[in-house]
């Protein structure tokens, strides 16, 4: 359902490739019906052997169909069209994460009671299998944290930032003409496509429900060079990172630009590619690094997730691996901590006057809230606004504190009339 980039990419790696995946396989796996809206330009893809078809039901109805996959997209038809293949017994393949991330509860739900797999590795960093991973191979470990570069569009906006010193909004039009950003990138640069990808990390890593209406979404369109800039001079890269973290009190989801230090090999992903650093209690840290967009890498995730199903498909539906990695009656209710109360440390630019009292001030207010600073940058005056200037860059970076703590000490320091511009607050991942 849907044979757009990601649809052609499938059918074409599944036809290069069939003899080996029906080696994997066991059996051969063949698209044998297709449904899109532009039926002549769907049909010019899979060639004469498949039936093309404008209305997605027709697939649905079909007896002969065991596999329907979803390429659609979005919130919508694409709910409904999933529920329904689900309802008439057909399993699913989905690379659709707004879907699962807003309405996966219900999906999975209806999965398990008609006896069906919903299988979406590619929702997840395209060609990287770390919805497998995950789910599978890191099964025997107690998931501390996940910490990953989810958007390609993202990551190649900050590389080329820091690569030539440009500004966020010169550089997202040169991405856009390359292809890298949408016409409209608000999902991307806002951060919510890789809170769709980090809320279904997360339920699989600690086995809670998906709640992407409690993740915090912050993307990087206030980032600006100055900053990318000092972080680099403090031995730091700026990334935008999809956070879960599981805590005494409950679960950390977020989304957010953050320093890592430059040493971490994700510090040094660059350009479109995704990487997902996974922390368990038994193995450490591992990292899985790949393209996370694009035809043949998404297709690759879809044609794992075709395998497994043929491999299953004849399984106990008891006896599969679930969903969300645990079993269903098996799920916590850890909550999902708001912002106020996450820990991590912090990243605070502060351009002010260049006069005395000023430093005294600001570290009086840190103090006063029991904030402690790990290192500090005083830029020189003629350095920020050229000979004769009147204010310089004041840059702090703190140890950990209680987040509600740091948005008392921003306020009281904004506060300030030595303080010029608004404070530039990014948090400070140290992955260790």
């Amino acid at each position: 359902m849907g044979i757009g980039v990601v649809g052609a990419g499938t059918f074409n790696v599944l036809k290069r490739n069939q003899e080996e995946i029906q080696r994997r396989a066991g059996r051969g796996i063949e698209i044998t019906m297709v449904a899109d809206l532009d039926v002549a330009r769907a049909q010019s893809v899979v060639g004469a052997g498949v039936r093309v078809v404008s209305d997605a039901r027709a697939v649905i109805a079909n007896p002969d169909i065991d596999i329907v996959i979803e390429l659609i997209g979005g919130y919508g038809i694409a709910r409904t069209l999933v529920l329904e293949a689900i309802a008439a017994g057909k399993h699913v393949v989905t690379a659709n994460k707004a879907l699962l991330a807003v309405h996966g509860t219900e999906i999975f739900a209806a999965a398990s009671a008609k006896g069906v797999m919903v299988a979406f590795e590619a929702a997840v960093a395209g060609g990287i299998p770390i919805i497998k991973a995950l789910r599978e191979g890191l099964t025997a470990n107690r998931i501390q944290w996940i910490a990953g570069i989810i958007n390609g569009t993202t990551n190649f906006i900050l590389s080329e930032m820091r690569d030539k010193g440009l500004d966020f909004a010169v550089v997202l039009k040169e991405a856009q003409r390359l292809g890298y950003a949408e016409a409209d990138p608000t999902f991307d640069i806002e951060g919510v496509d890789a809170a769709h990808k980090v809320t279904l990390m997360s339920a699989i890593a600690f086995g809670i429900a998906v709640q992407f209406d409690k993740a915090y979404v912050e993307g990087i369109t206030q980032l600006s060079a100055t900053d990318i800039r000092y972080a680099e001079q403090l031995g730091y890269r700026i990334k935008l990172l999809g956070i879960t973290k599981r805590v005494a009190s409950g679960v950390e989801l977020r989304v957010h630009p953050s320093l890592i230090p430059s040493k971490r090999l994700i510090a040094n992903v660059e350009g479109a590619m995704n990487a997902v650093v996974v922390n368990g209690d038994a193995v450490g840290n591992t990292l899985y690094y790949g393209k996370g967009a694009g035809s043949e890498p998404t297709a690759s995730a879809v044609i794992a997730d075709l395998v497994d199903i043929t491999r299953l498909h004849t399984a106990d539906p008891l006896n599969r691996v679930p969903h969300l990695a645990f079993q269903p009656g098996a799920m916590s209710d850890l909550p999902i901590l708001p912002m106020g109360e996450i820990v991590t440390s912090y990243y605070l630019r502060l351009r002010v006057a260049d006069q005395a009292g000023v430093l005294a001030k600001v570290t009086g207010i840190l103090a006063s809230l029991d904030i402690s600073i790990d290192a500090m940058l005083q830029r020189e005056a003629d350095e920020v606004g050229g000979e004769g200037a009147t204010q310089t860059d004041l840059i702090i970076l703190t140890h950990d504190c209680l987040e509600a703590k740091m948005n008392s000490a921003i306020a009281l320091m904004q506060a300030l009339p030595t303080v010029l511009a608004p404070i530039v607050r990014i948090r400070k991942e140290e992955l260790a």
